[in-house]
């Protein structure tokens, strides 16, 4: 399958590319290396994004309900905006991502590294936290319940839903 010239599939190289707003709904990109590409309001539910390279990709306002994401690069992604309910992310890098308004209504978080991510105003009200660190995260007006952050593996420096600063 080819999206505006590039080839997509497992492994593919989609390094800055420009897929804003391409529809890939259930495309298998597993592996791929989508680092600094243009996903901007693009359709990626259902995809499979198992260990893709999603390294400061801009991903702002980007679909990706119930995507698999597990072992994902997402460091330093713009997540701002998107959709990422029932989305897998377990074990995912998210350090220093943006997730600025996000939906990750009932994500599964399960291990993943969120630290000194932006998590201000994000849904994340039925997600799996187990064992999350979230260390140095702002979670300022996030919708999460208290036992879900209970279950994190580090708040260190993180900044709480309600402006606090976790010791």
């Amino acid at each position: 399958m080819k999206v505006r010239g590039h080839p997509v599939g497992p492994g593919a190289d989609l390094r800055g590319a420009d897929l804003s707003r391409a529809i890939l709904t259930g495309a298998d990109l597993s592996e791929a290396d989508l680092s600094e590409a243009n996903l901007r309001g693009a359709w990626l539910n259902g995809a499979n994004l198992d260990r893709a390279d999603l390294r400061r990709a801009n991903l702002n306002g980007a679909d990706l309900g119930t995507s698999v994401l597990i072992w994902a690069d997402l460091s330093q992604a713009d997540l701002s905006a998107a959709i990422l309910t029932g989305a897998d992310l377990s074990w995912a890098s998210l350090c220093e991502a943006n997730l600025n308004g996000a939906d990750l209504r009932e994500a599964d978080l399960f291990c993943a590294k969120l630290s000194g991510a932006n998590l201000r105003g994000t849904n994340l009200c039925k997600a799996i936290l187990t064992w999350a660190d979230l260390s140095q995260t702002d979670l300022r007006g996030a919708r999460v319940a208290a036992a879900q952050l209970a279950q994190a593996r580090s708040l260190r420096d993180a900044v709480l839903p309600d402006g606090t600063t976790h010791p």
